[in-house]
């Protein structure tokens, strides 16, 4: 079971909510203790100025002058809870209410002469208990020394004349907690949306790179993000430097092997080299699949083709024309309607792409290929139609197998359809094969936008 969330958000936010409740409950504790006490102390007050009443009406021989013993107002009334006791070897006094306490052992009587300890032993010291009826009482005692031994001295006061200002107090004090705690959790909130919304700009900045709508991140970051964002410009030109070396190297590959195969091919063509002709089929055949492997090698290099922009209509004209006068024994017209767009595709990759779905379209149409393109959600949609005789739905999945011919005539080697799907897919598109409303097939390209 997962504690803590994924995310930065999630997690800086469990944290922050912890230690915002804790700092809460600690402060809830500890103003409490702060007005206990305070309340706390006013009873205390009271019940030490009749422990004050009391010491001063015990005479020297420990006895109580009850002329002198006189009860405060609170002491008086009846009921009330407040009450006094007098306890020593001379005799016992009480008024008011019944108190039931545990007294405390009187401290020893300091040695003749010495004094230093008498100002402790004054003070009231404080004590918790209950009256007769069970009702909690907080009570202050005195050990008075007199000739014939201490006298204890006790007053009590009933416990809720503290508790009841406490819980008075208690009630919007917590109110106000929550309502902190409630506008800490909002700034909480906005703090770290505000503060990873640098991460959030970061991600959408790289996502445009990959798109191709921007060629490195902007340097303009905070502090702690400004270093990553270094190192992944730093890493997008590395791949770019890769991809240039990737396209070098293929370039030399398919010049050191297209040579010797051009060689090959024209000693074939000799009188009486190559009788039957199967020997130069198969050096074509050579050459067609070295095509075909060396243009997906330079189509998957590092850091691929998504930051270049190519204008899609211009290059769908080239082809065009260059096909027309390939083809110029075959009276086939070409209606073009695309739009001004462009594609997340380098220009050689979308030359060998189309122009394979092009030459297709030329050799088995009858008058007519209408060529399309119109953006679609961040892609473009580029359909070929011709008119025709068009190709099953069980052809239709063998046409885009590499090396598969459905049609032995012509000068075809089966690899154009399935290396334009293959380059496709290596730009982050798609080629779809489907009947054509003008009768004959239909080829869906999809490839990336670019802005």
């Amino acid at each position: 079971m997962r504690v803590w969330p994924r995310s930065l958000f999630g997690r800086l936010l469990g944290i922050a909510t912890l230690t915002t409740i804790a700092a809460l409950a600690f402060a809830a504790v500890t103003i409490g203790n702060v007005l206990e006490r305070f309340v706390t102390r006013g009873l205390d007050q009271q019940l030490d100025a009749q422990v004050n009443v009391l010491a001063r009406a015990v005479r020297p021989d420990g006895t109580l002058d009850q002329a002198r013993a006189i009860s405060l107002p609170a002491f008086e009334e009846q009921g009330s809870g407040w009450g006094w006791r007098v306890d020593g070897l001379a005799g016992h006094w009480a008024s008011g209410a019944a108190i039931v306490t545990t007294l405390e052992p009187l401290p020893p009587r300091p040695p003749h002469g010495r004094n230093d300890g008498r100002a402790r032993e004054l003070r009231p010291h404080p004590g918790e208990g209950r009256d007769a009826r069970g009702e909690r009482v907080h009570f202050r005692q005195l050990a008075l020394p007199t000739k014939s031994g201490p006298v204890l001295l006790t007053a009590a006061g009933p416990r809720r004349v503290a508790v009841a200002p406490l819980r008075e107090a208690m009630v919007p004090l917590l109110l106000s907690l929550a309502l902190l705690g409630g506008a800490l959790a909002v700034a909480t909130v906005l703090q770290l949306r505000f503060g990873l919304r640098p991460l959030r700009r970061l991600r959408n900045e790289l996502a445009e790179v990959r798109a191709g709508r921007l060629r490195h991140i902007p340097i303009e970051q905070p502090a702690e993000i400004a270093p990553l964002a270094t190192e992944l410009n730093a890493l997008i030109d590395q791949n770019e430097a890769g991809l240039a070396h990737a396209r070098r190297h293929v370039s030399n590959l398919a010049h050191g092997l297209k040579t010797p195969l051009a060689a090959l091919s024209v000693k074939l063509a000799e009188v009486g080299r190559d009788p039957d002709g199967s020997l130069g089929e198969m050096v074509t055949q050579i050459d067609q699949r070295v095509c075909h492997h060396l243009g997906r090698a330079r189509a998957a290099a590092p850091g691929s083709n998504r930051r270049t922009r190519t204008p899609l209509a211009p290059a769908v004209a080239d082809l065009t024309s260059a096909l027309q006068r390939i083809h110029a024994e075959w009276p086939i017209s070409v209606v073009m309607e695309i739009a001004d767009i462009a594609v997340a595709v380098d220009s050689q990759d979308l030359d060998e792409m189309v122009g394979n779905l092009l030459d297709n379209a030329s050799r088995y149409a009858r008058s007519a290929i209408r060529i399309t393109a119109h953006a679609v959600i961040g892609t473009v949609e580029l359909a070929i139609d011709d008119d025709g005789p068009g190709l099953s739905e069980a052809a239709m999945g063998e046409a885009l197998v590499p090396g598969r011919r459905l049609d032995e005539r012509g000068g075809g080697h089966g690899f154009g359809l399935s290396i334009a799907q293959e380059l496709a897919e290596l730009n982050g598109g798609s080629l779809v094969l489907s009947r054509s409303p003008q009768g004959g097939l239909r080829a869906t390209m999809t490839l990336p936008v670019a802005v």
